[in-house]
């Protein structure tokens, strides 16, 4: 990348229109950042500790956790450090590492969560041949097929990046390094690498919704066949959590992406929704709606207790 650049570092700007309130917005995202950490970190634990919990629902649910906690970490201690009045500069790698991670922790966990439906499809679809089809070496394999596909999806936007040249200015009008701020910083013409990334980004989004679309309208018509209300509701429980996290997940990344002019304002509002307060409700949305995980939870905190006396 070195040949590339005559640039050394980059100047984050953060959050526009947000001067005088630094400490602030230090307090409200350390507070979120911490929160989010803490509540994936008790529902990974959880789904450790519980014999009762290891089948493939929370298998991918633990490997959601883990990706919740990895992704606002690639962003989030950077902006919490600058917003500390410390420095806001970041090295010319050091900007093309946190594009490359943002896009293979961000790509893999909507891998995920197509995963993650096709789990309960197999589970309220198939119901007697769940096991049979969801197979340890199975999951397995479906986890190294998205991080496979996030390797390639974020090796593709970081080369189309960063082999343009940057020779000034230096300022990122955003709080971290992301395509749509960082291309208009080019010496060159970067009209190619801006396609590559909408197409990239939107064509994957798009099609690992309509992935997700195809399972839940699968599971959607076998509720209805269900004919007690009591079947129905547990059916329509186990699937919820994860339609509400879903939403949460890919309606910011479709908004960034798939607009015409870059909105510095409304890219880091969006981005802010998508890489902090996200993973954070994903923690609340798992918790609090999933019977087992709960239980589990109680019984963690039962032995903490009990160890502590």
């Amino acid at each position: 990348m070195g040949n590339h650049s005559l640039l050394n570092e980059f100047i984050l700007l953060g959050i526009p229109q947000t001067e005088g309130l630094e400490t602030v917005l230090l307090a409200i995202f350390s507070s979120i950042y911490l929160f989010t950490l803490l509540g994936n970190l008790l529902i990974f634990t959880a789904i450790i500790s519980s014999s009762t919990l290891h089948t493939p629902m929370y298998f991918f649910l633990g490997l959601l956790s883990v990706f919740d906690m990895l992704f606002p970490s690639v962003t989030c201690p950077k902006m919490l450090f600058y917003l500390s009045g410390l420095s806001r500069a970041i090295s010319y790698k050091g900007c093309a590492a946190q594009l490359f991670f943002y896009h293979l922790l961000g790509s893999t966990e909507g891998c995920l969560y197509s995963v993650m439906a096709y789990d309960r499809y197999v589970a309220i679809c198939h119901p007697l041949r769940y096991m049979l089809i969801m197979k340890p070496a199975v999951c397995v394999s479906l986890v190294t097929v998205a991080l496979l596909v996030g390797c390639v999806h974020a090796t593709t936007l970081t080369s189309f990046t960063f082999q343009l040249t940057y020779c000034g200015p230096n300022q990122v009008d955003h709080f971290f390094c992301d395509i749509p701020a960082v291309l208009p910083l080019a010496c060159t013409d970067s009209s190619l690498a801006q396609r590559v990334g909408s197409i990239n980004v939107g064509l994957l989004a798009l099609m690992l919704l309509f992935s997700v679309c195809v399972s839940y309208t699968h599971i959607g018509i076998a509720i209805l066949r269900i004919r007690s209300a009591e079947g129905r509701q547990k059916a329509f429980s186990t699937c919820s959590a994860h339609l509400t996290a879903i939403l949460c997940a890919y309606g910011p990344v479709i908004i960034i992406y798939l607009q015409r002019t870059h909105n510095p304002l409304l890219g880091a509002v969006v981005q802010i929704l998508n890489n902090i307060v996200s993973p954070m409700l994903n923690s609340l949305i798992y918790s609090l709606r999933n019977k087992e995980v709960k239980r589990s939870l109680k019984k963690v905190f039962r032995n903490v207790f009990i160890v502590q006396e």
